[in-house]
């Protein structure tokens, strides 16, 4: 009897702190983290929140299980994402440790959603890498438990994840591939939330009736299944207003901005909710009403700047060109530049990821994958030269502008300084980018190889690293050199010769040398040539050297006085037996063969005391 008394007791006092009374000093871990889980989404009491929170967790470790200390840092998380005015890296602080106390705990449960809800947060802050790294982890967890609702909510995140990259069609075909699993599991929530994918993606491609029907959809939803997400419906109406701009229905578009913006306002105030005046700016911006969307977007930018969200782009040149427009060309100037440095360091900052999915448990092994994966860096490349084309011509508007209003033609010389500055940059940029996608393909196609048993696809996938390798090295010169046009060969051949020597592990016992003097060489004429030399050096540490054999290999290249070049390869290694049929698949000889003629060159190969391969390419000939 009294046993039931003191749980009545319990139950009461928790119920009680869940409905908004602060706990006081002498509650109990339990009862805390019940009023946490209570308020951790409430405008009132942010103050006591963090403070009551902390305390909490300080006496709960070594105390209490490991679960509940997970959870309260869960909530930590929960609290910062919402009340916004920290910084994203401390929701993904106690995401992080709430994982790290599931783990300890053991729950594969647990450890699964924790597993995607951290990846969210990792797409939050733009670490790209390691939410697919969670991702994919969860994903295996959630088919192992045959956790539908996990696997619905693992696909839907996988579909926000190519969305962030831009890869619009596999965000739509993983979103859509998620909608069953939700549906099934009556994750309503969720469900509403995965039509922003489709509503985003569709729009991106131009299919705005379907984007249209994805919004419905999710409204739908909100109105009859899960009325108090108002804030997926709020994002509904924002997402859709994007599409309408994409189709040139501004009406409609500035319709459901105010219309989000006044859902907002109805449910948090409307200081909390200003950043939603950015968008309304924009459409009066674009319908010439200056006066109104200064008034919108000046709202909107302080409230980012406040929150701490300093990388604004879009609304910074929505401020320039209003203030342009209504004369005031100083401000207009000084928005204008905020956009543009923080144009330069997002593109600095960004990891661009070429997703592919290698990583998944039914994907092959296969060479097919390696190459459409670089089919995709290509695609992003292209991609990428695009947008710096993009922005240079935007920059060149610009400055053109400001030579008319404000300096006429007495600073011409120094702007157009400053704009092969800016364009010296942006190459470097684009090489820069170029060298980060090579990494990826080469870190996929490890993470691909690791998982392959079979001795002669796992030698093909390290070669294709090798490859992948050797013209990243040649971007990672072009963005660290002074010369953008030229590849100095010698010190980059010193750093193949380096990364090849740690993928084959010989560094003790193989000795690269490189005899030629410095020597600058354009890209298109590095590329092939760094190729051949890989293939040569990949050849020679394979078989020149059996048995763990210590040796030497020796690289010159140099140009004759008629700009044609010749390359020497050679090893004092056992060279080659006559009749005895070249080991491996020959797809190495047949690259080097085809790069030859490209080169409009000749290949001459000799074998004695080691093998010696020599090629003279007539360049002016191949040019």
């Amino acid at each position: 009897m009294v046993k039931s008394i003191f749980t009545i007791l319990i139950l009461w006092t928790g119920f009680s702190f869940a409905q908004g009374e602060v706990p006081g000093p002498g509650a109990s871990v339990d009862a805390s983290l019940a009023w946490m889980r209570a308020n951790e989404t409430s405008a009132e009491n942010l103050e006591q929140f963090h403070e009551l929170a902390l305390k909490t967790l300080k006496r709960s470790i070594g105390t209490a299980p490991d679960s509940t200390v997970a959870q309260i840092h869960e909530s930590l998380a929960s609290w910062h994402s919402y009340n916004g005015k920290f910084p994203p890296d401390s929701v993904v602080y106690h995401a992080e440790k709430a994982l790290d106390y599931h783990l300890k705990e053991g729950s594969k449960q647990k450890i699964a959603d924790s597993y995607r809800s951290l990846s969210i947060d990792y797409l939050n802050t733009g670490d790209l890498e390691k939410a697919q790294e969670v991702l994919f982890k969860a994903i295996a967890l959630y088919e192992e438990l045959g956790d539908d609702a996990g696997l619905g909510s693992a696909y839907r995140t996988l579909g926000v994840k190519f969305r962030v990259t831009g890869d619009f069609e596999k965000s739509i075909a993983y979103t859509n591939e998620a909608l069953p699993y939700l549906e099934a599991a009556e994750d309503y929530s969720s469900l509403a939330i995965a039509q922003f994918n489709l509503i985003i993606g569709y729009g991106e491609l131009g299919a705005y009736e379907k984007a249209y029907e994805a919004a419905e959809r999710c409204l739908e939803l909100v109105k009859t299944k899960v009325p108090e997400e108002v804030f997926v419906a709020v994002r509904a109406y924002s997402y859709r207003g994007d599409v309408y701009i994409k189709a040139g229905d501004l009406d409609r578009a500035l319709e459901d901005y105010l219309t989000a913006w006044e859902m907002c306002k109805k449910e948090i105030g409307e200081e909390r909710c200003a950043t939603y005046r950015t968008e309304i700016g924009h459409i009066y911006l674009l319908q010439k009403n200056y006066s109104r969307a200064l008034g919108h977007l000046l709202a909107g930018v302080k409230s980012y700047e406040d929150k701490g969200q300093v990388g604004l782009i879009q609304p910074y040149l929505d401020l320039a060109e209003a203030y342009s427009s209504l004369g005031d060309y100083r401000n207009a100037l000084f928005y204008k530049e905020k956009a543009h440095a923080n144009s330069e360091k997002q593109l600095q900052d960004r990891i661009s990821s070429i997703e592919s999915e290698m990583a998944i448990k039914y994907e092959t092994g296969k060479k097919d994958e390696a190459l459409a994966s670089q089919a995709a860096l290509l695609q992003q490349k292209n991609k990428t030269q695009n947008l710096f084309i993009i922005i240079a011509s935007l920059l060149l508007l610009f400055l053109l502008f400001l030579l008319y209003f404000f300096y006429r033609n007495k600073k011409a010389t120094q702007i157009i300084r400053a704009k092969n500055a800016e364009k010296e940059l942006l190459l470097k940029e684009i090489h820069h980018r170029v060298k980060n996608n090579l990494e990826m393909v080469k870190s996929l196609i490890a993470l691909q190889s690791a998982q392959i048993e079979d001795p002669v696809t796992k030698d093909a996938m390290i070669a294709s690293q090798n490859r992948v390798q050797s013209m990243g090295i040649i971007h990672q010169k072009l963005y660290q050199g002074k010369n953008l046009g030229s590849i100095e060969m010698k010190d980059y051949f010193i750093n193949l010769s380096e990364g090849i020597l740690d993928t084959f592990n010989a560094e003790d016992r193989v000795k690269i040398e490189c005899a030629m003097d410095q020597l600058e060489l354009d890209v298109d004429t590095a590329v092939p040539i760094g190729l051949i030399v890989n293939e040569l050096l990949t050849n020679a540490l394979k078989y020149a050297f059996p048995e763990d054999q210590e040796g030497v290999i020796n690289i010159s290249l140099e140009k004759d006085p008629h700009h044609n070049l010749k390359l020497e390869v050679k090893d004092n290694g056992i060279g080659k037996t006559m009749g005895v049929a070249p080991k491996g698949t020959g797809f190495g000889s047949q690259l080097i063969e085809l790069l030859t003629r490209q080169l409009n060159g000749k290949m001459r190969e000799r074998s004695g005391k080691g093998t010696h391969v020599e090629f003279d390419f007539a360049i002016q000939k191949s040019a």
